[in-house]
């Protein structure tokens, strides 16, 4: 069954570098299958606009061709709804539940206008190209938006009041329960434990993002609350800038963009074309490519195989890239040794094992030895610290031995490689 919400077109608004205040960019339009963009002519006469994103939409007049057969610009779904912003969507809009819900299939189009506007990076979606509506919702704590993350899981179809409190939330990536937090001058992505999760991985999130921090990565600030007795997972958006009481938006654009993918193929994504790019078209490349390749390998060493094409971004200024600060560190449940990571290491091999990293040392401008150094710190640095963040984390002795060996320092990894 699907059920398609009959939007033809959205204009997309932009916050310029330095702004506080959107304009509007241009206009998306369905045709066929097919979303296309054009940029509008008064957006295009201003003196400090900026591509959404080179290459893929450069400031030129008239409708923008897709690049390697893509069916939308990717720069633009970067800022849609995923998994979870959709079932939340769907859920608030037709009131359905159970599998009948699960069926349901809403346009590309729906889904960026039913969604709230404080979405990642520094666009919006809007209905009208001369007034600019942010849709904000009521404020809720964070146990009223816990509950509603609950019944969303459960399949039960939200009050008005729930579904506009969840909304905030919808733009945000990734298939797991989260919302988004203000406080203040800082604004935060929350982040819940499944009905079906069988450990605690929001704890899991936490100890490999703080853990990250303490080998010498950048990472997004990470701090665990409690809310209904459970967990609750804050990172620190780095995407905002707060200055005199008004917000500042930084345009962000995934791995998947800059590596013009479908987002139905992210198997082809790698970390050796990333570092490509990174060498011709980032600021700052040998620092970059020493912390992309810090970030590959501890991905490994702590067990997170979900560090697919999304999960990777930067932010660009209408001329450069720069990486963003890391974000969704999180180990994934594993039962044995062998595993793979989402993204390609070298050619065709994404196993799971530092060997394969030492053999890719020379695409991120390191040499072995550079490459072995970096591996060893880091281990040590895990090690040493293993125990001060697992009680900062409040983790469990069955926790700990369940992570420890398996997700985080899994022999696995170490197979082959001397020293």
């Amino acid at each position: 069954m699907t059920s398609k919400i009959d939007f033809k077109e959205a204009y997309v608004w932009i916050w310029l570098p330095d702004a506080t205040e959107p304009v509007v960019a241009g206009k998306l339009e369905q045709d066929g299958d097919n979303l296309v963009f054009a940029y509008g002519r008064s957006y295009l006469e201003r003196e400090e606009a900026i591509s959404i994103y080179d290459p893929e939409l450069p400031l030129k007049a008239g409708t923008l061709p897709l690049l390697n057969n893509l069916t939308k610009p990717n720069c633009l779904r970067d800022a849609a709804p995923d998994a979870w912003g959709r079932r939340v969507i769907i859920n608030r809009i037709t009131g359905l539940k159970g599998d009948v819900a699960g069926s349901i299939e809403l346009s590309e189009l729906t889904y960026m206008l039913e969604s709230g506007s404080d979405r990642i990076g520094a666009l919006d979606f809007q209905v009208s190209p001369f007034k600019y509506v942010p849709r904000e919702t009521n404020s809720a704590t964070l146990e009223e938006l816990m509950a509603s993350a609950k019944l969303v899981e459960e399949g039960v179809p939200l009050s008005r009041e729930l579904g506009q409190a969840l909304l905030h939330g919808t733009p945000i990536g990734g298939a797991r329960p989260k919302v988004l937090i203000n406080e203040h001058n800082r604004k935060y992505v929350a982040k819940f434990s499944g009905s079906g999760d069988t450990y605690s991985v929001v704890k899991a999130e936490f100890i490999a993002m703080r853990l990250a921090k303490l080998v010498g990565l950048n990472v997004s600030p990470v701090q665990m609350v409690e809310a209904a007795h459970k967990e609750v997972l804050l990172i620190e958006r780095f995407d905002r800038v707060y200055t005199k009481s008004r917000w500042k938006r930084k345009s962000i654009v995934s791995a998947l963009t800059l590596f013009e993918l479908d987002e139905h193929m992210p198997q082809y994504a790698s970390y050796q074309k990333l570092a490509e790019i990174i060498r011709l078209r980032f600021s700052s490349p040998k620092e970059t490519l020493k912390e992309l390749y810090g970030r590959m390998v501890f991905n490994i060493l702590c067990g997170n195989t979900d560090d697919h094409a999304r999960n990777h971004s930067a932010f660009w200024d209408g001329k450069t890239l720069t990486l963003t600060p890391a974000y969704d560190i999180c180990p994934q449940a594993r039962a044995g040794g062998e595993a793979t990571q989402a993204m390609l290491i070298l050619g065709n091999n994404r196993y799971s094992q530092l060997t394969v990293c030492v053999e890719a040392s020379a695409y991120f401008h390191l040499s072995e030895d550079e490459a072995r150094a970096i591996i060893r710190h880091q281990k040590l640095i895990i090690e040493k610290n293993w125990d001060i963040v697992c009680d900062q984390a409040n983790l469990s002795e069955v926790d700990r031995a369940l992570f420890w060996h398996r997700q985080f320092l899994n022999p696995y990894a170490f197979e082959g490689l001397e020293d």
